[in-house]
């Protein structure tokens, strides 16, 4: 195809687009609401992966050390744990350390203790945190068939919640952006279909005198490719600049939730670069797809 008639039929399209305004503008609000949904499901379930991640490192598992141990077998404990994969943190508290935490707990009662300063009741104790809550079990038992170790105690149960909230999340996020997806397809597709329809004579003339597949299906792919990034551009502007105020409130809570939100939910540098690659790549594909579907079976003559 020579340059003038790419640009001929670019302009063709983009005419076709005018032309058919009502279709066009019902197709870009239509898939500017698919794409809003989307991404808002794909925001809310990459923060919900963000906010589980940091709760779970939250969530330290507590290795006991048997009591009477040598300094050597001290030694060998710690450094049989450190190297340990899996481990993002591993802190040591003593048994005086322990003793004193206790103490700080009671305040005005600390003096309870004092008689555990020759006869210290407590186990010495490694503070581990994992870098992946799905590989808990295996590392637990890992550090229990550490010579030396009395026993672990991990927060096995709410690791478990916290991998299903993620997962069901996850699933979730993948479904709806299939769903909308498809119904985005069919919607574009539709308006195309429509385009198409109304010019199948004169599709089925320049078939006649030797115009190619390309040559005619062209201008239609220029529209349908127009609409999706219409819809891109607007959807993600939308959801670009919600997120943003959203982030602003979430800055002036307080209370107990709102360090916590600040922690783990993501920055705007982090979203706006992937939502709007994201949707772009996501209107040219169902844009491409809505004019492959619509024009076939009018080249066939």
């Amino acid at each position: 195809m020579s340059w003038s008639s790419f640009v001929y039929l670019t302009k063709q399209g983009l005419h076709n687009l005018r032309a058919n305004r009502m279709m066009s503008f019902a197709s870009i609000g239509v898939l500017t609401a698919c794409l809003i949904l989307t991404g808002v499901a794909s925001l809310f379930s990459a923060n919900v992966n963000s906010m589980v991640d940091y709760l779970g490192d939250q969530n330290e598992s507590v290795v006991y050390l048997q009591r009477d141990l040598t300094p050597e077998q001290e030694a060998a404990v710690d450094s049989a744990i450190r190297a340990t994969e899996g481990l993002s943190a591993v802190t040591y508290v003593s048994k005086e350390e322990v003793l004193e935490t206790y103490k700080g707990y009671m305040d005005t009662y600390a003096e309870l203790f004092d008689d555990f300063e020759q006869d210290n009741p407590f186990y010495a104790n490694y503070r581990v945190v994992l870098e992946d809550l799905t590989r808990m079990e295996e590392i637990i038992a890992e550090l229990k068939a550490i010579d030396g170790v009395q026993d672990v105690s991990a927060p096995t149960e709410l690791s478990n919640v916290f991998l299903s909230i993620r997962k069901a999340v996850t699933l979730a996020g993948w479904a709806l952006v299939a769903v909308l997806g498809l119904v985005s397809v069919v919607v574009i597709s539709n308006t195309i279909r429509i385009t198409v329809f109304a010019r199948r004579k004169e599709i089925n003339i320049m078939k006649y005198v030797g115009a190619t597949n390309g040559f005619i299906r062209w201008p239609f792919f220029v529209e349908g490719l127009s609409v999706g990034l219409i819809s891109a551009l607007v959807s993600a502007g939308l959801v670009i600049g919600g997120y943003a105020l959203v982030l602003r409130q979430v800055a002036k809570m307080g209370g107990f939730w709102a360090p916590i939100l600040d922690s783990c939910l993501l920055g705007l540098p982090q979203v706006w670069a992937p939502v709007l690659g994201g949707f772009l790549a996501f209107g040219v594909f169902i844009g491409s797809m809505g004019t492959a579907t619509s024009i076939r079976k009018y080249l066939e003559v």
